[in-house]
């Protein structure tokens, strides 16, 4: 056991004695008290008297586990010592009725107060002022001792929900992460690997053709490596991070171009009068033709792919259609379909995902940026 262990243990041990350090103290006090009182007449000690205040005050000892009946003991001896002749202060019954105030239930300890103070009344043990005290004072520290419990009970469970809240904080920020990620590593992978394959394939017949492939996937590559540093910054300095723009519709001409260049035909309409939307909204459609595109080139197999922005005032319509073999679904267990649905679904938009009717592979989402939004 370390020294740390062996500390706790002591302070355990010492807050366990604690009450009953305290109990016999209480006892001892009560017992003095009431033989004091017993003998202030002048009159000389008896052992008959002492020793049934002595065992009176021992039955105090009891007082937490059974406070009804320490407190009958009390009383009874308090009567036994007014039957004999002697004028007992009842120091014993006033902590009997304290201590039961104090540990058990308002309604168990008023029906034993009454007839009490009715016996120490009629017996001339001592004024009803003194009882009822005793009661009131031990009814107080109940209530003040469960009004701290429930604080603490309180302060324990807003610390579980503080704790609770900054983990689904920090399960979405990394979700958010994800996302970019996945949608930073899928699109830029997937292009590079084209345009190297490309490369390799037309390298001895086209080398100047392969030279401008492998430029365009070098610069693909020093993009992608700017946009991880980004995500870097954001993991460690979050306001950092935020002052780099994140890309939006306005790079959608380069994201569509970078696909041609890669080899795969894209065709970008633009349906309504564009507007300014929200940042939010900005991003979750750019990254959603980014992952369609994605998916198109490396599945699809598709020789035309059409993307369509459609704004009707209250909404902005992203579709992407491909006229491939129908593959452009992403693999089960994939990131990029789950990334669409989490970005679409924190807009309040709707998203649709499957092979269109006449073939191909279509991706609709429809994201509100009017009133709704």
């Amino acid at each position: 056991m370390n020294v740390a262990a062996r500390i706790g243990a002591v302070r355990g041990l010492r807050a366990a004695h604690r009450p009953v350090l305290f109990d016999a103290a209480l006892a001892v006090a009560a017992t003095v008290v009431e033989i004091g009182l017993l003998f202030n007449d002048g009159t000389g000690p008896a052992f008959v008297p002492i020793a049934v205040t002595v065992l009176t005050g021992a039955a105090l000892l009891a007082r937490r586990r059974f406070g009804v009946a320490v407190t009958a003991v009390t009383v009874a001896a308090a009567a036994l010592l007014a039957a004999s002749g002697y004028s007992p202060g009842g120091a014993p019954v006033v902590v009997a009725l304290w201590s039961l105030a104090e540990t058990r239930d308002r309604r168990v300890s008023l029906a034993v107060l009454a007839p009490v103070v009715v016996f120490l009344m009629a017996a001339s043990v001592c004024a009803p002022p003194v009882p009822v005290g005793a009661w009131t004072l031990g009814a107080y520290m109940q209530a003040r001792r469960r009004y701290v419990r429930a604080v603490e009970d309180r302060a324990a469970t807003l610390e579980r929900e503080r704790e609770q809240l900054d983990l689904i904080a920090a399960q979405r920020e990394r979700a958010a992460i994800a996302r970019e990620l996945h949608d930073i590593v899928a699109h830029s992978v997937t292009v590079m690997l084209i345009g190297v394959r490309g490369a390799r394939d037309v390298l001895e017949a086209e080398p100047q053709v392969a030279a401008r492939t492998l430029e365009q996937v070098e610069t693909t590559a020093e993009q992608s490596l700017a946009e991880l540093r980004r995500i870097l910054v954001l993991l460690r300095e979050r306001q950092a991070a935020e002052t780099r723009p994140q890309p939006s519709l306005a790079d959608l001409d380069d994201l569509v171009a970078g696909y041609r260049a890669a080899g795969l035909p894209v065709r970008l309409e633009i349906a309504g009068e564009p507007q300014a939307l929200p940042g939010g909204v900005e991003l979750s459609a750019y990254r959603i033709v980014e992952e369609a595109l994605t998916n198109a080139l490396k599945h699809a197999g598709a020789s035309l792919v059409t993307v369509r922005l459609s704004y009707d005032g209250t909404d902005l319509e992203v579709r992407v259609h491909d006229d491939g073999t129908g593959m452009g679904e992403p693999r089960p267990g994939g990131h990029g379909l789950i990334g669409m649905r989490e970005r679409v679904a924190a807009l309040g938009g709707e998203l649709e995902t499957g092979r269109a009717v006449g073939g191909g592979f279509r991706v609709a989402a429809r994201l509100p940026i009017g009133e709704r939004a």
